[in-house]
């Protein structure tokens, strides 16, 4: 009799929707938008492949519904004024072979790529590498509205969920962190204020697209800044949140503030936050999945079968191995070789991987041995490219 692997059983999340195993491939800025807010035939066929390679869900990062907050030129937008058939076209295509395709509801906020954006957060930040104006009540109130609307259209479009970005430092994140959220309104001071956004967020979604339609929640186990959200301020988070209609908390931590450090560019040598999501496991009935730091199959079946998380995120792993998921079913693939950097400057991991999608997009040589300083430089000029299509297209209108 073969061995059961918990990693590959079927998980049923509580809206009623089946994944048909434990992994999945999480949000990620790919930068793979063709500076007007749409889908390119490179993201397609990203995204296809990562459907092919057998993971459960994926999750398209930073999907905006307005054009004004947006983490990189490179992001998608998603709203009333979209050419709807490009997104149609990658839903289905990511949406193929049983995987659960879903895009992450993004507003950047105070951290909106300043190039194409007037960056605003929940209170006035006037820091090195970071000003930002305050949002107004009114621009509050309309939040909600925008990400229920873009998930009504994702929706329709044929993706098969979303979930809603409240980790890493964007707009929900700075609304729960006492370094971004000075207000001293109903949105400020204590936890339970400066969460209120996030469940309205959650209720105006589910309100929406219904009650069988997956909607997920990306949540920071801590900012990993002092004065920023703390742990505990986040099993708080969590413990609320079960009173919500949310289908998957996706644990994850850190904050692109300047200056910090990433998760994902630290040395540890194992999943980041699992210690976390076995004490939000006290706090909580609703699903979890813990995202950073997996390497290794053993890593990703020990943290399912120990009941510690439901389902495990990949994000750089399937970037060196798209099709992961299946050579860890078949048991017929060695663990992904990550490469080491040194002496790169911030973000340059991030350009190099973000790169490296682009090359596996395009069926090009996927070995790893790419160039940072050349994949850096490739990056950069993308953004630069895309910034002047953005503006262009924005600034006349759709």
């Amino acid at each position: 009799m073969s061995q059961k692997l918990p990693l590959f059983e079927p998980f049923l999340l509580p809206c009623g929707v089946t994944l048909k195993n434990r992994i999945a491939k999480s949000a990620m800025s790919d930068s793979l938008g063709d500076g007007t807010g749409h889908p390119t035939k490179d993201q397609i066929s990203l995204y296809q492949k990562w459907a092919e390679g057998g993971a459960a869900l994926s999750i398209i990062g930073e999907v905006q519904g307005h054009p004004g907050f947006v983490e990189k030129p490179g992001n998608l937008v998603l709203n009333d004024k979209a050419d709807l058939e490009p997104f149609r076209d990658l839903a289905k295509a990511g949406g193929a072979h049983g995987t659960q395709l879903w895009l992450q509801l993004g507003h950047a906020g105070a951290l909106a790529y300043a190039p194409t954006s007037t960056p605003r957060g929940p209170s006035a930040l006037d820091l090195p590498g970071l000003q930002c104006a305050e949002l107004s009540k009114a621009d509050i109130c309309q939040i909600p509205e925008d990400f229920a609307r873009t998930a009504e259209l994702a929706k329709q479009t044929g993706f098969g969920g979303v979930q809603i970005h409240a980790a890493h430092g964007f707009l929900l994140s700075q609304f729960l962190s006492p370094l971004f959220n000075n207000r001293r309104d109903a949105y400020g001071g204590s936890v339970a204020n400066r969460m209120r956004l996030l469940v309205e967020s959650i209720e105006a979604v589910r309100s929406t697209v219904g009650s069988r339609f997956p909607v997920g929640l990306k949540l920071n186990s801590s900012d990993q800044l002092e004065g920023g959200l703390s742990e505990q301020e986040a099993l708080e988070v969590i413990a609320a949140l079960d009173k919500t209609s949310i289908d998957l908390i996706d644990i994850s931590g850190g904050t692109y503030f300047p200056g910090a450090k990433a998760a994902s560019d630290g040395a540890g040598k194992g999943p980041y936050f699992l210690d976390f999501a076995k004490r939000a496991r006290t706090m909580t009935t609703k699903p979890l999945m813990a995202t950073g730091g997996f390497k290794t199959h053993h890593q990703a079946e020990q943290a399912v079968a120990s009941g510690a998380t439901d389902l495990v995120g990949l994000a750089r792993a399937l970037v060196l191995d798209p099709s992961l998921p299946k050579h860890w079913q078949a048991n017929r693939m060695p663990e992904p070789s990550f490469p080491r950097f040194t002496a790169t400057p911030d973000g340059g991991v991030t350009a190099w991987y973000t790169m490296q999608m682009t090359k596996i997009a395009r069926g090009e040589d996927d070995s790893t041995d790419q160039d940072i300083w050349q994949a850096i430089k490739a990056y950069d000029e993308r953004d630069d490219e895309r910034t002047r299509i953005w503006l262009k297209h924005f600034c006349q209108g759709q």
